[in-house]
C-alpha cells in the first residue's frame, strides 16, 4: 500500500493491472504531475476517477469513502466535494486518454477464424448531464415528442470479438453520424483481421479505407442494389465490385426452426475475402453472427456498469475525462476476465460473467485488497476465482423476438408479444444469382 497522502490511490485488486508506476508514467508523459504533494495528489485523483466508474450511483465524496474504508488506521484525508471537484479539474483528461491508449487492444484469447482476428464496429449513444456547458457541445436527440431528456454523446468502437476487449474508440456529438466517425478507426486496422459491419456502415469509401489499411471486411448489404456478376463460384457466391473495391457477394437464406414453427430471412453479405476455397460462403454467413458481440459489450457498459445512468460530469471537458475513465475501467475488467478463463484450458471468455467481475472488483476495492502484487504474479486473483467458480454454461443456440421488454408507455401498442426464449436449429442455404 502506498503511504501518506498517496494511500487512497488504488483500485483494489485491479491495481495490479494499472499499477502505481503506470499511472505515474501517464502523469509524467502528459505533464500533469502535481508540483506540490497535498491531500489529493494527481495519482490519487486518477484512481478516484476509475473507482467512480465502479460506483456510478455515488457522488465523488461517496467514492472517496469507498477508497478509504479500509484505511482508517492511517487517518486518510477527508476532502470536501468542492476539493474533489477542483482536483479533477486540475488533472484534466490527458492522463486517462494516455492510459486507455496503453491498455486498449485485443486480449490474448480473442476469437479468430481461419487465422483472422474477428472484430466488429458499431456505434451507440450515451446520455450526459443536462447542463448549459454540456448543451453547448452535445445536443438532445430529436424525436416525435420534441427531443430526448438529456444531451447525448456518440461512441463508436472497434472491438475484438470473443473477449469483447476494445481495440479503439471514437466519440463526439451525437449529431454527427457513425459513418463520419468510422474512417478514423482505420488507424487501428492491419492485415490479419476481419471487421464485421452492419447495414449502417455500407459505404464504398469506408470499405475501401478499411481494405487499404489491410483489414478484411464482412458487411451486410441491402437487396436494393444489383451487383454485376463478374465470376461465379461453386459455393454460390460471386465476384463483383463495390466502387473501386473488388468484393465477393453472398446471398443466403437463413431458416430458424423452433417448436412453434419456422421463420426465414434472406441476407446479402459483401466481403473483401475473394477466395471461396479458403473462406467458404456458408462459414462467412455463420461468422457474421458474431457481430452481436459488440452489442453485448455496449450492454455491459451502459446497463451493467452505468445502470442506465447518465454520465455525471456537467462540463464537456469533464465528460471527456469521465468517458476515458469508463473505457479504461471496462478494459481492466475485460482483461481480468480473459486472464481468468485463459488459465483454464478449453474455457472461452464468453463464459465469464461480467456482472460477477464488476461486483467482485467493487468488493475488493472497499477492502483495499491485493493492491500490491506478490513477487509471483498470478493471473487468477480473487476476481478470477469468483469467475471460474461461477462460469456460465456454453452458449446455446436460441432465438428470441427482438422487442422492447420495458416500454416507456404502460399501454401495449402492438398487442400481445411472445417473449419466450426457444431452443432453435438454423439452416443456411446460399442462393446462387440468377442467370443474366
Amino acid at each position: 500500500m502506498a503511504q501518506g497522502p498517496f494511500a487512497p490511490g488504488h483500485l483494489g485488486e485491479l491495481t495490479q493491472l494499472v499499477p502505481f508506476d503506470m499511472v505515474d508514467e501517464a502523469l509524467a508523459e502528459t505533464r500533469t504531475t502535481q508540483s506540490r504533494v497535498r491531500d489529493l495528489p494527481a495519482r490519487v485523483v486518477v484512481y478516484l476517477l476509475l473507482a467512480a466508474c465502479l460506483f456510478p450511483e455515488l457522488g465523488y465524496a461517496g467514492v472517496w469513502r469507498k477508497l478509504t474504508a479500509s484505511l482508517t488506521s492511517i487517518g486518510p484525508a477527508t476532502p470536501t466535494a468542492s476539493a474533489l471537484c477542483q482536483a479533477r479539474r486540475r488533472l484534466g483528461s490527458a492522463p486517462l486518454k494516455w492510459l486507455f491508449d496503453l491498455l486498449r487492444g485485443p486480449a490474448a484469447g480473442s476469437a479468430r477464424w481461419r487465422g483472422l482476428l474477428i472484430c466488429a464496429i458499431d456505434g451507440t449513444t450515451l446520455s450526459v448531464a443536462d447542463s448549459p456547458s454540456n448543451l453547448s457541445t452535445y445536443a438532445k436527440h430529436r424525436c416525435n415528442n420534441g427531443g430526448s431528456g438529456y444531451p447525448q454523446i456518440r461512441l463508436l468502437a472497434l472491438l475484438a470479438c470473443g473477449t469483447r476487449t476494445l481495440i479503439d474508440v471514437e466519440s463526439g456529438p451525437a449529431g454527427v453520424s457513425e459513418l463520419a466517425y468510422a474512417p478514423r478507426l482505420a488507424r487501428s486496422m492491419h492485415p490479419g483481421m476481419i471487421v464485421l459491419l452492419d447495414r449502417g456502415f455500407v459505404s464504398c469509401e469506408l470499405i475501401a479505407a478499411f481494405a487499404a489499411a489491410g483489414a478484411e471486411v464482412l458487411v451486410r448489404y441491402t437487396y436494393r442494389r444489383n451487383f454485376p456478376v463478374l465470376a461465379r463460384h461453386s459455393d454460390g457466391s460471386y465476384l463483383s465490385t463495390l466502387g473501386s473495391t473488388k468484393v465477393r457477394v453472398i446471398d443466403a437464406e437463413i431458416v430458424i426452426t423452433t417448436s412453434t414453427g419456422r421463420r426465414s430471412s434472406v441476407y446479402r453479405l459483401v466481403t473483401t475475402l475473394l477466395d471461396h476455397h479458403r473462406h467458404p460462403a456458408t462459414e462467412l454467413v455463420t461468422l457474421y453472427h458474431q457481430r452481436w458481440e459488440i452489442e453485448t459489450a455496449y450492454l455491459e457498459l451502459k446497463s451493467t456498469i452505468l445502470g442506465g445512468r447518465v454520465l455525471r460530469a456537467r462540463t464537456s471537458q469533464g465528460i471527456t475525462q469521465e468517458l476515458c475513465a469508463l473505457l479504461v475501467t471496462y478494459q481492466l475488467l475485460r482483461t481480468t476476465m480473459t486472464d481468468a478463463t485463459d488459465s483454464q484450458p478449453g474455457t472461452t471468455a464468453d463464459r465469464a460473467s461480467f456482472t460477477i467481475a464488476l461486483q467482485t472488483a467493487r468488493d475488493q476495492l472497499v477492502l483495499a485488497a491485493d493492491v500490491i502484487a506478490d513477487t509471483v504474479v498470478t493471473l487468477v486473483g480473487t476476481i478470477g476465482t469468483h469467475l471460474l467458480a461461477n462460469l456460465m454454461p456454453d452458449r446455446r443456440l436460441r432465438t428470441r423476438p427482438r422487442v422492447v421488454k420495458r416500454a416507456i408507455s404502460k399501454y401495449n401498442a402492438k398487442g400481445t408479444v411472445d417473449r419466450t426464449t426457444y431452443k432453435a436449429t438454423i439452416s443456411i442455404d446460399v442462393l446462387a444469382p440468377a442467370e443474366p
